[in-house]
């Protein structure tokens, strides 16, 4: 059933749309996690509307589906603007926003778990409120939800094939149009699999090496 010579044929086309899918993928993360701090941060603030409608954004968006954010993000929202996006900033936007109410909880894991004292002693030394975040609390709380955070990369790799739906050509529709023009299914699909299953373990790999060196340092 497999032939080499097919292969060979397809593998250039299939890993220019893995690379797509890896930096629609790497993106997405970095959006997420950007969002997901500043959403952990809103959530804390002493100003309760700010508390209350950050939470009540967090609780929608992940109670709706990535898809039909993706839908509404690239088909409804330039019919009220009148403003569009390539797919592929539609993809990245709409992984990182998704992903960034998730992010947010691991975030507020992280910060609920510095020491309480941590905060006074801030306080006491008449730190500022962004000196303190980013001097004294972030460095304690994020290197030990690093594995989490790690996780949820590859989450969002394995969910790139979502993006299909908005047309992003990315390695799955790539295997699929492949299989539709030569009726071969076995070696795309494979192919689309072991990349996905490459892509997972050499990231797990990577999270797992980073924690070590952290944890490390942390205790040195």
């Amino acid at each position: 059933m497999w032939k080499w010579s097919y292969v060979a044929d397809i593998a250039p086309q299939l890993l220019k749309a893995f690379l797509t899918t890896i930096g629609a993928a790497l993106s997405g993360f970095a959006l997420a996690a950007i969002i997901g701090l500043i959403m952990a941060i809103l959530v804390r603030s002493g100003f309760a509307p700010v508390r209350w409608a950050t939470r009540g954004v967090v609780e929608f968006i992940r109670s709706t589906p990535l898809l039909v954010q993706l839908f509404f993000l690239f088909y409804s929202l330039p019919m009220l603007t009148s403003w569009s996006m390539s797919a592929y900033a539609t993809g990245v936007i709409g992984l990182g926003l998704h992903y960034g109410t998730y992010l947010s909880e691991v975030y507020r894991s992280g910060i609920e778990a510095v020491p309480k004292g941590q905060w006074e002693a801030s306080k006491a030394l008449n730190l500022s409120r962004s000196r303190t975040w980013i001097g004294v609390i972030l460095p304690q709380a994020i290197p030990p939800i690093i594995p989490m955070m790690g996780n949820y990369l590859i989450v969002i790799v394995k969910e790139t094939p979502t993006l299909s739906a908005i047309t992003l050509v990315e390695v799955l529709l790539t295997a699929k149009n492949t299989a539709s023009v030569t009726y071969r299914v076995f070696e795309p699909y494979t192919i689309a699999g072991l990349l996905f299953l490459l892509s997972s373990l050499v990231l797990s790999l990577g999270v797992t090496l980073l924690d070590r060196r952290l944890r490390r340092s942390t205790a040195g």
